[in-house]
């Protein structure tokens, strides 16, 4: 019997957290995963251009995204965020998921970016979090969704209430084939240890990385960063930030950051994140990213 990838994830990252080579080397092998130098998006790139209605004058509707991801942008894979969704509603679910397949497009994560607390030690404000997330872990199981993420909040959190607080997410998604990720934000931006650290506190309940190569504080702390997460890693958040008109990208090296993604083994899904409140500026850095990764990955 085949083991599944987020099977296989979940087992390495909880076996080898203290050896992460053996995890290199178990990515390695998965050489038929369709999701190995898969592009995608991340839809809150998109924020300023998505409506809740049909209709809305030069914007679109999350239902029609698919569509256009694969004829205007090429690409695959939608990784969601909680803020473009406006109901989630069953039947507008079961929609999007048409929307999806019928587009060719294939949905894994769901960054649930609710301002709220998982980790305080108040019980009503830990439960109205819960409540949240665990509303938004049921809407990603009926997308058929790989992922989810919890949003980190800036103030370093109680560790143990923090740790607590996963693995209760953890039993809850797990029982819906939903694995719950770790993502550099908020507290973590300043550490480059800190991805690795939080795995290894959630320990044999088990979690993996979503890294986002924008999403640290300065470059000495990326690059060791990168170094560091990128061998946990599920899936990447490939961040632009400010581009020039011949694509110049001064915040960062772009090149230097695929480069410690692949050489530490991973292999995709490569969703970026970039954005511009123009949509034709936004649709043509995109592409130029797309072709960029493209022709690294080959």
């Amino acid at each position: 019997m085949k083991t599944s990838r987020r099977t296989f994830l979940r087992n390495a990252t909880i076996s080898a957290v203290a050896g992460l080579p053996e995890l290199l080397q178990a990515q390695n092998r998965l050489n038929n995963d369709p999701l190995n130098d898969a592009l995608g998006l991340v839809t809150a790139s998109l924020s300023s251009h998505i409506s809740s209605k049909s209709g809305v004058k030069g914007k679109f509707t999350l239902l029609e995204l698919p569509k256009i991801m694969r004829d205007e942008l090429d690409l695959k894979v939608i990784d969601f965020n909680t803020m473009n969704f406006h109901t989630y509603e069953p039947a507008y679910l079961e929609k999007l998921r048409s929307a999806a397949d019928d587009a060719g497009c294939l949905m894994t994560n769901l960054k649930m970016n609710q301002k709220v607390d998982m980790s305080s030690s108040n019980a009503e404000t830990k439960a109205k979090a819960m409540k949240a997330y665990k509303q938004s872990i049921d809407a990603a199981a009926l997308l058929g969704l790989k992922w989810v993420r919890p949003l980190p909040r800036t103030p370093m959190p109680d560790m143990k209430l923090h740790v607590q607080a996963y693995h209760e997410l953890i039993d809850y998604a797990g029982e819906r084939n939903i694995v719950v990720l770790v993502e550099n934000f908020g507290w973590m931006m300043k550490d480059p240890d800190s991805m690795v650290k939080l795995v290894r506190e959630i320990d044999s309940k088990g979690t993996a990385a979503g890294v986002d190569t924008g999403n640290w504080v300065d470059n000495n702390v990326r690059y060791s960063g990168l170094e560091k997460s990128f061998p946990l890693a599920v899936t990447c958040d490939f961040k632009a930030k400010t581009m020039g008109p011949d694509g110049g990208h001064t915040a960062y090296d772009l090149k230097r950051c695929f480069d410690i993604a692949w050489q530490s083994g991973f292999r995709g899904p490569w969703c970026f994140e970039h954005g511009h409140k123009d949509r034709n500026r936004a649709f043509r850095e995109l592409g130029m990213l797309r072709d960029w990764l493209r022709k690294w990955t080959a």
